[in-house]
């Protein structure tokens, strides 16, 4: 466990000091070279900076043990904080996307005059696409080490600026060709991206609050490996609680009325075993309840 806060730390920290240079760049070179699709990039980073901020702080708390107001301990914060980060993509992407179509309508209606974006446009542009390629796969394989849905976030959130930059690399270069209004159309692009990767985010960590299961085929596996177990006669109840990247899964399942306390025990002990052996780091606890239920027919 350690060593996976340490590995998500240091992503989390790459991504926030890549973020401050992107958002004091994108930004002066987007007013300076007149290209308000890096000006609206540059909003973006600006924002991404400020929720890397609050992603260290839910991270850290996180990492705080089990105590008596929180036995199961704190890293349901990671998924939270994924929540703040699917909020902040959100609500950037909104008003990047408002400003740009009010900026290609003053264009089309001649209320404002075209300009075409600076070179360095172009080149710090095409230097944040490459960057965020970088950071993207980086993040992409630390999540798949940790499985820290925050990682998942960010990654997402990696993979949006990807499309956002290329999307300002094509309307500087149109711009630069005369069409105008393609500049800030990029920008509405950008926006459409950022939308789309917050609402996305946003939705999948609900999910986790919500205490879903991370997929039909991980329920199924479950109750298939329960019901193999002698002596179980069926599955009555079946849930589970999302810790961080682990899960807790409680189950009430049916035995013979007649057997011994000492035989349910076994019977239980035999499932966890079972379910253990298959999933062994993703649980952290499995809760079994067991009482009288009808015999099953084949």
């Amino acid at each position: 466990m350690k060593n996976r806060d340490q590995v998500a730390s240091l992503t989390v920290n790459l991504g926030l000091f890549s973020n401050i240079l992107l958002s004091i760049v994108k930004t002066a070179v987007g007013i300076i070279g007149h290209s308000p699709a890096l000006l609206a990039d540059g909003v973006n980073s600006t924002s991404d900076m400020v929720y890397y901020i609050a992603v260290k702080i839910f991270m850290h708390h996180a990492q705080k043990p089990a105590d008596s107001e929180h036995p199961y301990g704190h890293r349901q914060l990671e998924t939270i904080s994924a929540i703040v980060v699917g909020a902040f993509i959100l609500t950037t992407g909104i008003a990047i996307f408002w400003e740009s179509v009010n900026k290609v309508y003053e264009l089309a209606v001649g209320s404002e005059v075209g300009r075409a974006a600076s070179f360095w446009v172009l080149v710090i542009a095409l230097f944040t696409f490459v960057l965020k390629i970088f950071l993207f796969t980086l993040t992409k394989a630390n999540t798949k080490k940790t499985g820290n849905p925050t990682l998942r976030a960010l990654a997402n959130d990696h993979f949006n600026d990807i499309m956002a930059s290329l999307a300002v690399i094509v309307g500087v270069v149109l711009g630069r060709m005369g069409f105008y209004w393609m500049d800030p159309a990029a920008g509405a692009v950008v926006a459409i991206y950022i939308i789309k990767t917050g609402v996305e985010i946003i939705m999948e960590s609900s999910g986790e609050l919500m205490d879903s299961f991370p997929d039909e085929g991980f329920k199924k596996d479950v109750r298939e490996i329960a019901l193999g177990v002698p002596g179980v006669r069926d599955i009555e109840e079946l849930g589970v609680h999302r810790f961080g990247t682990y899960f807790i899964i409680n189950m009430t399942i049916g035995v013979d009325g007649q057997i011994s306390v000492d035989d349910g025990h076994a019977i239980s002990e035999n499932i966890e075993a079972r379910l253990l052996d298959r999933f062994g780091s993703e649980l952290s606890k499995i809760n079994i309840h067991y009482h009288p239920g009808a015999e099953r027919h084949t």
